[in-house]
């Protein structure tokens, strides 16, 4: 079937991944790893997944929109991580959901949590199921009878749009491309394009606090949530459409990262923009991280507010088409829907001068699209797939990501780096880690990690989980947070447990006991599961 989803893996199921691209990937391994002989892992056929058989059974009025097929239950199993991939792809689903619910309605939802209550099942709501942290991964915890995957596909409309506000209804199951192509006709855009984008909803990206694409200014999903429709065990919660208020504590700001654990997102009034109409990119390129770390900081706090300000370090600006291995590269670019941008370029590019950034002239004044920001944009999009590629060779390939303040910076990023690579070569014998900065802030950036690392045949699960404590643990013993845009989930949750104070933790735990007293909502997420 095209277009047909994979179950273990990121995206499409027949996506044609450029084979030249993996060729490349390869022969760089091979080169800076010295490996021979890559694995051959392939996936089990769906139908053949001997799952465990559902733990309950359901009343008839539920059945209707529930389903207990290898395919639901399997993909609706695990998130998008390395660890997640490299379980499906092996075949383990040793703690599927017993059954995926697809309700089309309030009532069906209030219907499924009422089940829930009575019987001691745990809900977990699913949106596109691209989390990289165990945000939808079944709870293990013997105290439930047993797990439903609620998945929101059905809730996929644009239900109003004010345009003297500059503001939409939306339902939360709608996913990126088509909310876009809802608001376009109206000259408005959400403007919120994570790299999960295709494959996320809004309700997800509400959720989970989503970061976009944007480097400034607006870069999480926060700053556009008008107000929010949420269902909870113990009735519906809805909240006043404001432009602002300074009337308490936010209602919108604490379901905005609540991770599912208050109850389940329906709908939400969100503020729009109008569609950019002037956009320009250019590529500067320093000599140094650090120098392209001062250029980047010098942006953050000019007021410029650049669209775009991700800077990349030599190594993995050289392996996505971009510099010459040497130096690291910082993707400028400005957009605005009134007037044309060359100046607030120019303004942006005589700071990175002052730190030893140089480019392309003929870039400045030009109207086409950059190539090499092409090139970025193109391997961005391909990094998940490439991702899956990789793994199936048996290597191990995964990020993590934070934020941190420019003064704690540079010993941060030294430590960090310093920590997950003796990790690396503790666990794997040999890898690389790569950074990029995603945002920038006038306070800091929010550096992202890549790691690649030769896998050992059937170990490279515990070789990640051993480099994933190593840096986690570093990211908070210097400063910075567990994550920045990819939540909390269960894998984080022992981290952020670290970072939260243990006063706020308590006032987290009653706010879910007030709305969900038999804690059936999404357990072990954000809070220790009880």
């Amino acid at each position: 079937m095209p277009n047909q989803r994979s179950y273990w893996g990121w995206g499409y199921a027949d996506f044609p991944f450029p084979a030249q691209t993996l060729v490349n990937y390869t022969n760089m391994m091979k080169q800076l790893f010295q490996i021979n002989q890559f694995e051959e892992l392939t996936p089990v056929e769906v139908d053949r997944l001997e799952l465990r058989t559902p733990r309950f059974s359901l009343p008839a009025h539920l059945s209707s929109f529930c389903s207990s097929t290898n395919f639901d239950r399997a993909s609706h199993s695990y998130g998008k991580a390395f660890r997640d991939i490299w379980r499906g792809l092996h075949g383990l689903f040793p703690n599927p959901p017993d059954y995926v619910a697809f309700p089309k309605t309030e009532a069906d939802i209030l219907q499924l949590m009422e089940f829930g209550t009575a019987h001691g099942v745990s809900l977990i709501p699913y949106g596109g199921g691209s989390s990289v942290c165990g945000g939808t991964e079944p709870t293990h915890s013997a105290q439930y009878q047993g797990v439903i995957s609620v998945d929101m596909r059905h809730f996929d409309q644009v239900l109003a749009i004010d345009p003297a506000s500059r503001s939409a209804h939306i339902q939360a199951g709608i996913f990126g491309p088509a909310l876009e192509k809802a608001l376009k006709p109206h000259g408005m855009t959400l403007r919120h394009f994570p790299q999960s984008f295709e494959f996320s909803t809004l309700g997800g990206w509400i959720a989970t606090r989503s970061g976009g694409h944007f480097a400034t200014l607006y870069t999480h999903i926060d700053e556009f949530v008008q107000g929010v429709s949420m269902v909870t065990p113990n009735g519906k919660l809805e909240t006043r459409r404001l432009p602002g208020s300074g009337a308490g504590p936010s209602e919108e700001r604490l379901i905005t990262g609540s991770e599912g654990i208050l109850g389940i997102i329906t709908s939400a009034w969100m503020r729009l923009q109008s569609i950019p109409k002037y956009k320009k990119t250019v590529t500067v390129s320093f000599p140094t991280f650090k120098a392209g770390a001062a250029g980047a900081r010098a942006l953050a706090q000019s007021g410029l507010n650049p669209s775009n300000a991700r800077l990349i370090d030599a190594m993995e600006a050289y392996s996505n088409g971009l510099g010459n291995g040497q130096s690291a590269v910082l993707i400028v670019g400005f957009e605005s829907h009134q007037r044309d941008v060359t100046y607030w370029m120019q303004e942006a590019l005589a700071l990175c001068k002052e730190h030893g950034g140089n480019w392309d002239e003929k870039r400045l004044n030009a109207t086409g699209r950059s190539d090499k920001g092409d090139a970025w944009k193109n391997s961005f999009l391909l990094a998940p797939y490439l991702r899956d590629q990789l793994i199936k060779l048996g290597l191990v390939v995964e990020t993590f990501e934070t934020a941190v303040t420019w003064d704690q910076y540079p010993t941060f990023y030294k430590n960090v780096k310093s920590a997950t690579l003796e990790a690396i070569q503790k666990h794997c014998g040999v890898g690389t880690i790569t950074c990029r900065f995603t945002h920038i802030y006038p306070d800091g950036p929010a550096p992202y990690f890549t790691v690649i690392a030769k896998g050992e045949a059937g170990k490279q699960l515990e070789q990640w989980d051993a480099i994933k404590r190593a840096a986690s643990q570093a990211i908070i013993d210097n400063g910075g947070t567990i994550t920045h845009h990819h939540a909390v989930g269960k894998d984080h949750q022992p981290y952020y447990a670290q970072q939260q104070s243990a006063l706020f933790g308590g006032m987290l735990s009653a706010a879910k006991k007030s709305v969900d007293p038999s804690w059936i909502m999404n357990p072990g997420v954000l809070l220790p599961e009880e």
